[in-house]
């Protein structure tokens, strides 16, 4: 079984990334994201034209992942696809057309979850990056889900945490607005916060039981910090950018990385790999790699190109199950929450 080709199609359309990717076992041949540039104008996703663009992308972007990765349809061993958490309408759009392709070409269908796939793009094979051993702590964070889960093997996971409110990089986002940066606005904060300094503005850090994580707290003293500097100084935001976004990003970094110690301590494992959108972040990428020396971590981060919403991560789910022979019906629906 080891040995054969698995040919696996990856479809991901749960937000505003219409994504297609082609896996050879536990490898990537094809990658293809079609990003919606429609929503900056709005500063957010508008889910009704995110729905519209993805009937539009799916087949081209489809098309292009199986010329790149030089296969034939016919040479298919299944069809792998997000069904869920996201947005209705999108899921809809990339679930209708696995449902129907996987028909017509009479080969078995995968559903899968985006949560999952964010935590096991890390065993995507790629040349020299290293893949975790169970079990280990998973901390994914994206513009819709902040969770610290407990991964005991490829289908056992346990969440232990998670955000009571706002995603992470909801806040990152949200914050971005109130100084008047375009969306999607966490990469510019991430940006323009290497060049300011992280303690010039202190922000409080909120008090939450457990392992869980909110950011609405936050996200609301920034903005009346914003408001009463400039009142006083109407060029606050001009004269004080880089040090306000580093000082954004201190505290929520701070946040994060103080969970993941209270989790490490409660479960005593200490092999962390991060996940979703945010971890792209140099903030907290910089955080894991000092946590490494500094408590003897062993951190995993994913490719940038695994990072946000993508197909492969749905592929190396679909060969996973695959070898498992655990298939989906043709009744399968999307599901906007899907518990993991």
């Amino acid at each position: 079984m080891e040995n054969k080709a698995i040919y696996i199609l990856a479809i991901e359309s749960s937000c505003d990334d219409t994504s297609a990717a082609v896996m050879c076992n536990n490898r990537t041949l094809s990658n293809v994201v079609a990003t919606q540039k429609i929503h900056e104008e709005y500063g957010g996703v508008v889910p009704e034209l995110a729905s519209r663009a993805h009937q539009q992308n799916i087949v081209p972007v489809v098309h292009q992942a199986l010329a790149k990765a030089n296969i034939d349809k016919k040479q298919l061993s299944a069809i792998a696809f997000t069904r869920g958490p996201g947005l209705m309408g999108s899921l809809l759009v990339g679930t209708s057309f696995a449902k129907s392709l996987s028909l017509g070409l009479n080969i078995p269908l995968i559903e899968v979850n985006h949560m999952q796939a964010h935590i096991l793009s890390h065993f995507i094979v790629e040349d020299n990056y290293k893949i975790p051993s169970f079990p280990f702590l998973a901390m994914t964070i994206s513009g819709g889900h902040t969770q610290i889960v407990l991964v005991k093997n490829y289908f056992d996971m346990e969440v232990l945490g998670e955000s009571l409110d706002d995603a992470v990089g909801e806040a990152y986002d949200k914050s971005a607005k109130i100084l008047g940066l375009p969306y999607p606005g966490g990469p510019l904060v991430d940006k323009y916060a290497q060049l300011g300094n992280p303690k010039a503005f202190p922000f409080p850090k909120p008090k939450v039981e457990g392992l869980n994580f909110s950011f609405s707290g936050l996200k609301t003293s920034i903005l009346y910090f914003i408001q009463r500097e400039t009142k006083n100084n109407p060029n606050f935001i001009a004269e004080n950018r880089d040090d306000i976004c580093a000082s954004i990003q201190h505290t929520i970094v701070n946040i994060l990385m103080d969970k993941l110690k209270k989790a490490v301590k409660q479960t005593g494992i200490k092999q962390i790999a991060i996940g979703g959108g945010v971890s792209a972040n140099s903030g907290i990428r910089q955080a894991l790699a000092e946590a490494e020396s500094k408590w003897g971590w062993t951190t995993y981060v994913p490719k940038f190109e695994y990072c946000t919403d993508n197909a492969a991560m749905i592929g190396i789910v679909g060969y996973l199950k695959h070898q498992e022979q655990d298939f989906t019906k043709q009744d399968v629906t999307a599901q906007a929450r899907y518990i993991l």
